[in-house]
């Protein structure tokens, strides 16, 4: 009866364990996903203004010659 006792004791520190270390894994992960989201919404950002730039100079540079 005590060995049995002394398994279930050594599997539950065990599995405590994991699930610490799982738990502080998934608040890395967390962390990580928020930090991409946020570069990532820069980036788009970034994207729209070049874009914008772009059609911007397009539409400057494409102009009617004088003789029109």
């Amino acid at each position: 009866m005590d060995s049995e006792l002394n398994k279930l004791e050594e599997m539950t520190s065990f599995l405590q364990k994991e699930l610490s270390q799982i738990s502080d894994e998934m608040f890395n992960q967390q962390k990580d996903i928020i930090k991409l989201k946020n570069e990532i919404s820069i980036l788009k950002k970034r994207i729209i203004e070049l874009e914008e730039g772009r059609n911007a100079n397009n539409d400057k540079d494409y102009q009617k010659p004088p003789h029109y």
